[in-house]
Formats: C-alpha cells, structure tokens, sequence
C-alpha cells in the first residue's frame, strides 16, 4: 500500500508551524486583576456578538482537521463565567487533542467534576498571592479562599496536571515567590512563574516591575535546590513558552516564562480566536481578523480556511516588548484571551 499523503499543516511567513488554538469564549469575569483590567471593569460585549458553542467548535474542528493542530485551550475572561462551559468540552472532546482551560479557579469548586467528565484534560489556575488581604488588592475581590477550594477539586477531580500560573510583579508580590513554590511542592501542583507583561488596560506596565524569569530561578534555588542551575535552564531556549526546571530533590519541577526578558517568539506555535470571532496571531498583535461576519454570512470551511491562513502569513516576527516602537494593543487580556 502506497504511504499516505502528510497532513498539510499551517505555516507563518516566518516558517513557524502554527498548531496549537487559543479559543475564547466571554471576555467577562468576576476579578479585577491588575494587570489585566481597569477596576472599574469594562463594556462587555453583548451575548449576540459572542460566537455560539457550535461556532467555536466549528473553527476549532476545521484548524484540527485541515492542519492538524494538536492543542485547543479554553481561555476568556473567565471562561466558567460563561453559561455551561462544559458544552464547548463536550463538543471539543471528540477532537481527541490536548484539551486544557486557564481559569481564575472561582467557580472550580462546582464545575471541576462536571468539565471532566465532559472531556477536559488539564487546567491552568491564576494565583498570584496566598494572603487574603493581598489577594483582595491584586485581584479587587475577596476570593482567595474559593481559588483554594478550587484547585483541590481540580486535583480531587483527575485533571492532571494541575497548573498554578503566577504573574509576579516588583514591590507587590515578588515576595511571595518561595511560598508559592512551597505552595506548589506540597499539592503536587506545577508552578509557572510568569514575568509581567504590559497588556493592562491602564497602562500602569513599567519595565522595573519585571522581575526577571532568572531572578525568579535564583531566589527559589536558594530554598528549593533545582536540578540545574537557572542560567543554565534559561540557556538554550526550549520548546513550550516556560522553560521547565525539576527540583533536586524529585519533588516536581518549577516552570518560568520570560515573556519580556526571553521571549519565545521565534518558537511561537499558537493562534486565538476571540469571544466575539476575531483571530489574533499574537497576544501583541495589532490587527485581527474577523470570522464571526464571515461564518454568519454563511462561509464556507475552505472560505474561513483562507481567512485563517491569511492571517498567519502574516503573523510578524515578535512582540516588541521593551523597544521605543513596541505599541500596547487597544485590548486588554481579558478581551484577547489569554
């Protein structure tokens, strides 16, 4: 028997194969997070300017079947604000791709059975401080014992692994960084230290807040022994956004990832696709491309293929960060999906 043709895949002009999907689906959430809303909040999009389930399945389906994208996450705002989430997990499981969901972990407690059992693989929860009164300032709400309660029931639950995410900023929680190691080593968690990046709504991004993924590496070495040196994890580059590090003593790994002092651009794999149907080709980016009008209107698979393929001929080299012509994107992280 002749060997089968290979799947085509989807390739940037930068020669960068693009496979895995970041799919939005609200760009609401109950927290106010500094680094990704003003307090006040913002205008939410109205429900009709959402992309339906069905919809979102759609354009995920067609970048798994036509390209071969091996990862889909599901990402908002705060996805489980969104009616029946584990919907969307039902109609993407059949996908059989990695399936994961970055969530704020406040509504974990009572959904993590449920997504599941609906499909879900793994899911990634924001913490950025274990103190109660810190939590309230960072994230603008008291909710830190229900992040807790959260992440237990993802554990409880069988979704594996379960991930910490950590944005950690100079002068407001960068203390916290061994704690939050310890918090991690004792639950069996993976720790992802992530260094702050300029995508708040309110423009109060400064490059002295950045601490740097080495430095996050080097004050963890000195309590938590890793099993090398962090110069030397950070040296080479690596194949995912964090560069991952185990601990001497075998009791699971830390991962740090160095969006603005190290970027991983040049390996950058990923796509997303808005809430209400836009595809970004970088969290930076500073155009979009629509597919809500275009599906409605009634496009076909291979009309909104071309659009897609469009838009990642013309992803551009990186982000920018830290140079005089870097330029913030109009959204926030909420309304990009992280």
């Amino acid at each position: 028997m002749a060997p089968q043709p290979a799947a085509p895949v989807l390739v940037d002009g930068h020669g960068r194969r693009v496979g895995d999907l970041r799919l939005s689906v609200t760009d609401r959430c109950g927290l106010r997070c500094h680094y990704c809303m003003p307090p006040e909040g913002l205008t939410w999009l109205p429900r009709a300017e959402l992309l339906t389930y069905e919809e979102l399945a759609r354009l995920a389906r067609l970048c798994v079947t036509r390209w071969g994208f091996d990862g889909i996450r599901i990402t908002g705002g705060e996805p489980t604000d969104r009616a029946g989430v584990w919907r969307l997990v039902e109609l993407l499981a059949p996908l059989g791709v990695d399936l994961a969901m970055t969530t704020n972990g406040t509504r974990l407690e009572a959904l993590a059975p449920r997504l599941r059992d609906a499909g879900l693989h793994r899911v990634n929860v924001s913490l950025d401080t274990l103190r109660r009164d810190r939590f309230r300032e960072l994230c603008g709400r008291d909710a830190l014992p229900q992040v807790l309660a959260g992440i237990d029931a993802a554990v409880a639950a069988g979704l594996s692994p379960v991930k910490v995410n950590a944005v950690i900023v100079r002068g407001r929680n960068d203390d916290e960084l061994v704690a939050l190691a310890a918090f991690a080593r004792d639950r069996g968690l993976a720790l992802r230290l992530i260094e702050f990046m300029p995508l708040d709504a309110a423009g109060r991004w400064v490059p002295t807040a950045v601490v740097s993924a080495g430095e996050m590496l080097e004050r963890i070495h000195r309590v938590f022994p890793l099993a090398r040196p962090p110069a030397e994890a950070l040296s080479g580059g690596h194949d995912e956004p964090a560069a991952r590090v185990p601990y001497a003593d075998g009791r699971g790994e830390v991962g740090v990832i160095p969006s603005v002092t190290a970027p991983f651009c040049d390996r950058c794999d990923r796509i997303r696709i808005t809430a209400d149907g836009k595809v970004r080709t970088c969290l930076f980016a500073l155009e979009e491309t629509d597919l809500r009008g275009p599906m409605r209107a009634g496009a076909s698979d291979d009309d909104l293929a071309g659009r897609i393929a469009a838009a990642v001929a013309g992803k551009g080299p990186g982000h920018r960060i830290g140079r005089v012509d870097f330029v913030r994107p109009a959204r926030s992280m909420s309304q990009i999906g992280g």
